[in-house]
């Protein structure tokens, strides 16, 4: 019996023994902890839990601007910071989902220092996620698992379709923004064309509960799961896996070619990065404060991870 014992926790804690462990080559500090992250050129656009976008530049290494969403009052009337639940960047134009008042939703986009509020609290719409589509439309999704496409020029929606009956969790748009990717509480991942929102794939059978975070990169899906999985699907007719995990995978990502993946690993916070098509655990990256929130691969030995916390950490895994 205690050599069961023995060789089961022995199995437990080698499985990732040949994994390298790696330390932040560099940390800057958000307003608050962050949960979503945009890249545009040199610049990170990081949405925080206290109401602000801070725009930190990677060449200078340092936060270059901040954009503050105005605080707003809960249901029992005290005056709150607006949590940012998403943003993006497009040209000169940054689109902003924020905390409204008594719970709605208020959608801002900021344009040279000035927010114009495009979709408001008072609509009471439960917005969980928007990004730009191209500079007239944006998407976005409710709770309740319905897509829609917005006109920015005309104010009026011009797609809508719902998902499931499933409650949403994340989407991602495709590089070339034709194709976006639906994650809920199925654990299936559902693909429509965003010129119409026609349903044109789905990926299920990997993931047995919420997927939390999905991505999606040269034909590669990433699911992250509730069920502890680490889900791979491909387009191409490539056989599907998933990686068990011991903890909730909170988020995820991958690099640009998808040929690494990133993923919330352990209740230590640390981040495990694996090779896609040989599945070999490559790193361990150490020194996040609190819950995973939000990674993004830089480029392919490069990437931030982001937390609950206000503290942010950048990685290169090629360092010695």
């Amino acid at each position: 019996m205690k050599n069961l014992i023995f060789t089961l926790i022995f199995i437990f804690s080698s499985n990732f023994l040949f994994a390298k462990e790696l330390e932040a080559t560099f940390s800057f500090f958000a307003s608050s902890g962050v949960t979503n992250i945009a890249k545009d050129k040199q610049n990170l656009y990081l949405a925080t839990n206290d109401g602000f976008v801070d725009i930190f530049n990677l060449e200078k290494k340092e936060i270059i601007s901040s954009i503050k969403i105005k605080n707003i009052k809960d249901f029992t009337n005290k005056e709150i910071s607006a949590k940012i639940f998403s943003t993006d960047i497009i040209d000169d134009k940054i689109l902003i989902l924020s905390q409204g008042q008594s719970g709605g939703r208020d959608i801002f986009i900021s344009k040279n220092g000035i927010l114009e509020n495009i979709i408001s609290s008072d609509e009471r719409l439960f917005i969980a996620y928007a990004k730009f589509l191209d500079n007239n439309k944006i998407v976005y999704a409710l709770l309740s698992n319905q897509i829609f496409i917005y006109d920015l020029i005309n104010k009026k929606i011009l797609k809508s379709t719902q998902v499931s009956q499933s409650s949403f969790s994340h989407f991602v748009l495709s590089s070339d923004k034709k194709s976006i990717f639906v994650a809920d509480e199925s654990g299936i991942i559902s693909e429509f064309n965003t010129s119409n929102l026609e349903k044109i794939g789905q990926f299920k059978g990997q993931n047995v509960d919420r997927v939390f975070q999905v991505d999606f990169k040269e034909n590669t899906i990433l699911a992250c799961g509730q069920d502890r999985r680490a889900s791979i699907y491909y387009k191409n007719q490539k056989k599907p896996y998933y990686k068990s995990i011991d903890f909730l995978v909170y988020a995820g990502a991958l690099d640009d070619k998808a040929k690494k993946a990133a993923i919330s690993l352990n209740e230590d916070n640390d981040v495990l990065v694996f090779d896609v098509d040989t599945k070999e655990e490559l790193f361990i990256l150490k020194g996040n404060k609190a819950l995973i929130t939000s990674i993004l691969f830089l480029d392919e030995n490069s990437l931030v991870v982001a937390s609950d916390d206000k503290k942010v950490n950048i990685y290169n895994l090629k360092k010695d």
